[in-house]
Order: structure tokens, then C-alpha cells, then sequence
């Protein structure tokens, strides 16, 4: 695997640092150790670089998943948000060692890298509920085994694809490919019109939460959701049928609940506010 950037120095690159919420005068990030950010605006000049850091591991994953999400936006790329963060989290299993980020061919590929101790079965780190995630890991990400098959099965409803490698000296590398739009597309896109401006319907926090649940667990019911969320089995009844009618989960013959694509993409918009 031929990673384009994975050390913390670049000929000719110019770095920027970006630590939200810590001033000129605020010091050094207290922990962990800054990301980096390489821009590729072409493959023939040196990246643009940017050093993300974070005064925690929950607000570097924050940092760096929004920032990353923005570059390949700002690019032309259309790799969700929701993706993008979850393959961040997973960062913390590297203990945030050498952590880089590329982005590639106008945003529309984004390869992580780390030093960390890499990935032994990557084929049953895409099966739900596999997680190596130990105690200490849990108070910062969820740790049920979600990441790689949320991000998998999200992208590919964006008609991308994602791949697990291991990284040159150790670690690994996760890259995330959505195709640029055909010339022919973006003239049907151009004649249709476009609504960039989605704005999802208001819920509360728990049935934010149920949906999020439903992501995780790929489906739910009355009995999960009370159980998850500690709340009464006839509450969790109702935020599911208030879920359902505003088209966001949808029932299997089962009772089963699960995301719609309305769904989705009313939870991508909720994680990027």
C-alpha cells in the first residue's frame, strides 16, 4: 500500500495550524498530539498541510472530522459527514500516533493514516459489533463495534467505497472513494433543482438519540431502545412512532425499526451542526 503522505514533515508544504478554541496565547494542546491535514490540490506540487490540534481526544475527533469534512467539500467532493467521523473515532485505537489525513482528487478520495498497531482481521472489522475498544476508549467513542459498518454501509448508499490497508512501518491506512459526478450528470444536476439548504425536522434529544441507536444497531425496537436509553418501554414506543410517521425509520414485518434514507440523511445533517 503506497500511502502519498504518512510523516509529519513534507518538502515544500506549508503549514497552518488549526487548535479550535485555544487562543495565540492559549499554549500548547494539553493532548493528544496534533492531526495533520495534507491538501493535494495536484499531485505534482507539495500539499497544503494543516496541524489540527485539541485540548482532548473527544475534541480532536470533532476537530479533525469537521475540518476533513469541509477540505473535501470545499473540493467538490461527497463523502458524508457521517462517514468521515466515524472513521476518525477509530483513530483512538492508535492512540492518535502519527495520525494524517489526505485529500485527494478534488476532495473526492480522503485516506487516514496512522503509526498506530494496525488492524490483524480486516475482514471482521466490518462485522457489527467487533470492537477492540477498551474501557478508557469507551468514555470517548461509543466502542460497540459500529464504525467501519456504519461508514461502509453509509457510503455505500453514496455509491463510494472503502478500503483497509496496512500503513508502511506499521498502523493503518482507511481510504474513502466517492466517483466525481460524469459530465452528463452534473448537466441533469445543473437542470434540476437544487436544494442545498436541507433542514432536518425538529426532534428532541432522545429521539435524536434513537436514531443514532438505529444507525448502530442496524434496527431497533420498543424493548432496545428502553433498555439503551433507560427510559420507559411506552416512551420509547412513542418516540418510535413519532419516528415513523415523519418518515425517518421504517418497520420490517418483525416490528423491527429501521433508518429510511430520509433517515440518513436527516442524522447526517443533525452530526454536522
Amino acid at each position: 500500500m503506497e500511502t502519498f503522505y504518512s510523516g509529519p514533515e513534507v518538502a515544500g508544504a506549508s503549514v497552518s495550524t488549526v487548535i479550535p478554541g485555544v487562543g495565540s496565547d492559549g499554549g500548547e494542546p494539553i493532548a493528544p498530539t496534533p492531526a495533520l491535514i495534507a491538501i493535494y490540490d495536484a499531485m505534482t506540487a507539495p500539499p497544503r498541510v494543516e496541524r489540527v490540534g485539541a485540548r482532548s481526544e473527544r475534541e480532536l475527533i470533532e476537530a479533525v472530522a469537521a475540518r476533513t469534512y469541509q477540505l473535501s467539500r470545499d473540493g467538490g467532493g461527497q463523502i458524508p459527514y457521517m462517514v468521515i467521523r466515524e472513521v476518525v473515532e477509530n483513530f483512538i485505537h492508535a492512540g492518535f500516533d502519527e495520525v494524517v489525513v489526505s485529500v485527494l482528487e478534488s476532495g473526492c478520495v480522503v485516506r487516514f493514516a496512522d503509526q498506530g498497531p494496525g488492524i490483524q482481521d480486516k475482514e471482521r472489522a466490518f462485522l457489527p459489533g467487533f470492537s477492540t475498544a477498551t474501557e478508557d476508549m469507551k468514555q470517548v467513542i461509543r466502542g460497540v463495534g459500529s464504525g467501519l459498518p456504519v461508514a461502509r454501509e453509509c457510503l455505500t448508499f453514496s455509491g463510494g467505497t472503502i478500503e483497509v490497508d496496512d500503513n508502511l512501518g506499521g498502523g493503518t491506512v482507511v481510504t474513502l472513494r466517492v466517483d466525481q459526478p460524469s459530465e452528463w450528470q452534473r448537466v441533469e444536476t445543473i437542470l434540476e433543482p437544487v436544494v442545498d439548504d436541507y433542514e432536518p425536522p425538529a426532534l428532541n434529544l432522545r429521539q435524536k438519540q434513537v436514531l443514532s441507536l438505529a444507525m448502530e444497531l442496524g434496527s431497533v425496537g420498543p424493548t432496545v431502545v428502553s433498555r439503551e436509553l433507560k427510559v420507559g418501554l411506552s416512551t420509547a414506543y412513542r418516540d418510535l412512532e413519532q419516528l415513523t410517521l415523519l418518515g425517518l425509520i421504517s418497520a420490517d414485518e418483525a416490528g423491527k425499526r429501521m433508518l429510511t434514507d430520509h433517515g440518513v440523511r436527516c442524522l447526517d445533517a443533525l452530526l454536522k451542526r
